[in-house]
């Protein structure tokens, strides 16, 4: 008796076994295992799920009777987490229910109810292939008791027979999905990257995901610079024209869901979904189910892809790996795409300015060899453009090797230098220009940028300036000292007469102002010469100050100046050219004046240097202040303030400042704040002398005497 069973029970798991092998495709192979259960064992439905190496239902195949019924994502994860499957799954054991109305571990249903189909029977047993969970099978009969041990043994039995060949479809299952997502992907990869123009980057996204997803409608999102929007950039399929130009928040709808969390979703039915808002429809599409995937570039989201309502009615289990792989691919092409764009902006913008540039500009290589020439090239040198791109930048202008050293080795690293030189014109002559030469980039080789600026027109405006001071300090320097004795002369003659003496104190000031003009322009051509100062003496910084500020008191009363005098304190003699830098001081003083509104405050002063080798002094206003980009300019000679109100002078006083200072071996600069005023600082060497010489008035003018036991002309 028990080898007729066995030998029928053998039979019977033969002949399943044939039944199930013949079959690859999983939901065939489950259809087989279902209809063994139900016609050897019984029963009125079953259901078989299938779990991934992780415990994640992948598949499932219900039968009622002979029908074979639709699941839904949530069926599957109600089967396998709760429930007698869920039990199963958890415990890894074989379960018989003999009555389901009277165990915990079934999950009763609106259909179990007494006035429906009641009270079932019901077995459940894991699917277990060389110690790997493959899955869990259910069998229920619609009565009671209706199942015996000696069924689950059998349901045991046909499992363990069919778990290899469900393993084997599941694998073969998962490697024809990722042969199909591989192959879409690749096939979305060679169109998406075929193209660099933005536009067909979204027209050929848009076509392969409505052809890998075969849905109605697919449109595109970028998210704005200012990260607050999500605006459609381009849009295909049904009704797609009153897509592009949609905006909406990035964090509000399925979108910014998406865009939150960072990766895709599928919603079958947008109709059943709570979370489902106005703002997720597209205009004019009647939204049934929707699939959106980030746009993803170097780990960052920049928009979304979205594909509406697939053709088939449902979208396939594969739809959000494909999805997520397109909006990989879109987020790359589309990167690359702006990158292109700037990049092609950028070489036009240059290509522009190159041509366009008012100066000869020249492009070599690392031998010197022309690369390229712009127009301006041409015109000035003679040259055509064919001769200059067979000429070495040496052949084009003078070289200072000393700057830009051997093998244009100072070049390199991205320095640059500026010198003048002399550019070779076709007809043997020179232009002078002003070189600056850098490294840069072209056509995406390294090279040299020559740029040759016509100073042709400066050279000249400084022989006229050279003529111009050479005039006032040669032709002028002989009458002025005629009226300043003639002035000396007249103070000593004239009556004691108040009005007599306020006008001639008056042209003895103005005569004052003109010697210092004067003799600062003189002494500019000598310091620019490299002549050295050789008329120094110790003297007192505080009577400097002072007396500078004696002949400055008429200018600075007349606009209602507070001027206020710092240097009060005992500070070491310095060794200077006392002429020189009394003009400094009252260079300075005057220029505060001239620029600070009428009822300004200025303030001088000297204190002592930290290492005590230097007298730092100080003239500061609260005047307009000076723009930082000037701070530097203005010491230059005929240099002056840019501004809307037009400033007097020649433009001297300032580079006589510096000249001077520089001479005796000090620093000058200047702090300002545009709206909060300026302040002039220079420095002045402290002198080794015991002694210092006395200033004095003779006439109204300073003069300076020494001791006798002091050295003059050192």
């Amino acid at each position: 008796m028990i080898e007729d069973r066995d030998r029928t029970l053998l039979e019977l798991l033969v002949k399943v076994s044939r039944e199930v092998a013949t079959a690859i495709d999983l939901r065939t192979v489950l259809q087989r295992v279902l209809y063994a259960c139900i016609q050897y064992v019984g029963g009125e439905r079953g259901s078989v799920v299938v779990m991934d190496d992780n415990g994640k239902a992948v598949d499932a195949t219900i039968v009622y009777g002979t029908r074979f019924h639709d699941h839904t994502t949530q069926q599957l994860r109600d089967t396998v987490e709760k429930g007698l499957a869920g039990w199963v799954v958890q415990n890894r054991k074989s379960a018989l229910v003999p009555d389901t109305s009277k165990d915990e571990r079934w999950l009763r249903r609106a259909d179990d109810a007494l006035d429906k189909s009641g009270a079932k029977s019901a077995i459940c047993v894991p699917l277990m292939a060389r110690d790997r969970f493959v899955g869990v099978l259910t069998l229920v009969h619609p009565v009671p008791n209706a199942f015996t041990p000696d069924h689950l043994e059998l349901v045991q039995a046909i499992s363990d027979q069919t778990s290899v060949a469900v393993l084997n479809a599941r694998l073969y299952s998962e490697t024809q999905r990722t042969a199909r997502v591989t192959s879409a992907l690749a096939e979305g990869a060679a169109s998406i990257n075929s193209s660099l123009e933005l536009q067909d980057v979204f027209r050929r996204i848009l076509n392969q995901t409505m052809q890998a997803l075969q849905v109605e409608t697919v449109a595109l999102a970028l998210i704005e610079e200012s990260g607050s929007d999500l605006v459609f950039q381009a849009a295909a399929g049904n009704n797609s024209s009153e897509i592009p130009g949609k905006r909406s928040s990035v964090s509000i709808g399925f979108a910014g869901r998406a865009i939150t969390e960072g990766k895709g979703l599928v919603i079958p039915d947008v109709r059943k979904d709570a979370d489902f808002s106005e703002v997720d429809n597209l205009n004019g599409v009647e939204m049934r189910a929707l699939a959106i995937s980030p746009i993803l570039s170097h780990g960052t989201v920049i928009g979304i892809l979205e594909a509406v309502n697939p053709t088939s009615g449902s979208f396939d289990p594969d739809a959000l790996l494909v999805m997520n792989g397109l909006g990989s691919l879109a987020g790359s092409s589309i990167e690359n795409s702006r990158l292109f764009t700037q990049l092609q902006h950028a070489h036009e913008t240059y290509r522009e300015l190159f041509e366009d540039n008012i100066d000869p500009v020249f492009i070599t290589n690392w031998e010197g060899n022309v690369l390229a020439a712009n127009r301006r090239s041409v015109v000035l040198s003679g040259y055509t453009i064919e001769d200059l791109h067979g000429m070495n930048i040496n052949q084009v202008h003078a070289m200072n090797w000393g700057l830009v050293g051997e093998n244009f080795s100072s070049l390199r690293d991205s320095q640059s230098c500026d010198y003048e030189s002399g550019l070779t014109l076709k007809d043997g002559g020179s232009l002078p220009v002003e070189v600056h030469a850098r490294s840069v980039e072209f056509d995406g080789t390294e090279s040299i940028q020559w740029i040759l600026r016509d100073i042709s027109a400066r050279k000249e405006l400084d022989e006229l300036r050279n003529d111009m001071t050479s005039m006032i300090f040669h032709d002028l320097r002989s009458p002025l000292g005629n009226i300043v004795s003639s002035l000396e002369m007249m103070s000593a003659l004239i009556p004691e007469d108040e009005a007599l003496k306020s006008m001639l104190n008056i042209a003895k000031n103005s005569t004052g102002r003109i010697q210092r003009l004067v003799n600062s322009l003189l002494d500019i051509n000598r310091l620019e010469a490299g002549q050295k100062i050789v008329d120094q003496h110790s003297i007192d910084p505080g009577a400097l100050v002072r007396e500078a500020i004696h002949d400055v008191v008429p200018s600075a009363s007349a606009r209602q100046h507070t001027l206020t005098n710092w240097a009060i304190s005992v500070l070491p003699l310095i060794w200077v050219d006392v002429d020189m830098i009394y003009r400094v001081l009252v260079n300075l003083l005057e220029n505060a004046i001239k620029f600070t509104p009428v009822n300004g405050r200025i303030d001088i002063g000297a204190q002592t240097s930290e290492d005590g080798m230097f007298v730092q002094f100080w003239v500061r206003d609260n005047g307009p202040g000076i723009p930082p980009a000037e701070c530097e300019r203005i010491f230059e000679k005929f240099t002056r303030l840019r501004g809307k109100a037009k400033t007097s002078g020649l433009g001297v006083g300032l580079a006589f400042c510096r000249l001077a200072i520089h001479g005796h071996g000090g620093k000058i600069w200047v702090d300002s704040e545009i709206g909060k005023g300026t302040t002039f600082w220079f420095t002045l060497p402290v002198t080794t002398r015991r002694s210092a010489g006395h200033l004095k008035r003779h006439t109204g003018q300073l003069t300076f005497k020494p001791d006798k036991d002091e050295k003059i002309n050192e």
